[in-house]
């Protein structure tokens, strides 16, 4: 029984194989989680446009960010366009990555508090994944990412995706500890 409970505890991080060489498949799409922001959800009250009522990256999660983006970068792996759910946590997260200019993206925004809002939010990032030309990057929540994927991410866990007719396929996981 005990080694079941090791298998789970380990199981998640094995899948995480960090398949950078999936980002070289035509159509790769990369997708991340924010960067650590411990807590869930956000406070009662929260404001969009106020990071300050908002659950936001800690100095761990903001490390892990640029560690991520320096990642990216030593591999010499560029994106054309970045793009961020308006959340203060997504947006320091791709801030911090230094890939590219952020471009905030509503679609990627978090239902978490309004499940109602998981199918048209899907379907608008399905839209803007197929408006969106070159290497995307996004910056969004582990709702949307499970929504658009069927796969949970862990914070700064990225999927390497691409989307075929609609469908959503996975190419490789990314994952870059704090």
């Amino acid at each position: 029984m005990r080694w079941i409970v090791l298998l789970l505890v380990f199981l998640p991080g094995l899948a995480a194989a960090n398949d950078w060489a999936a980002l070289d498949e035509p159509g790769a799409i990369a997708i991340m989680r924010h960067a650590l922001a411990p807590g869930t959800g956000d406070p009662a009250g929260f404001r969009i446009d106020d990071c300050a009522t908002q659950r936001n990256l800690d100095a761990r999660g903001r490390d892990q960010a640029r560690a991520i983006g320096a990642a990216f970068r030593e591999r010499g792996i560029a994106f054309s366009v970045v793009l961020s759910s308006q959340w203060c946590r997504c947006r320091e997260t791709a801030d911090l990555l230094d890939l590219g200019e952020v471009v905030e993206a509503p679609a990627l925004n978090s239902f978490f508090g309004n499940p109602a809002r998981r199918a048209p939010q899907t379907r608008a990032t399905l839209e803007l994944l197929s408006r969106t030309d070159g290497r995307a990057m996004l910056v969004s929540h582990q709702v949307n990412i499970s929504a658009l994927t069927g796969f949970a991410t862990r914070s700064g866990e990225l999927l390497v995706i691409r989307v075929v007719d609609g469908k959503v396929d996975l190419l490789g996981r990314i994952l870059i500890d704090p």
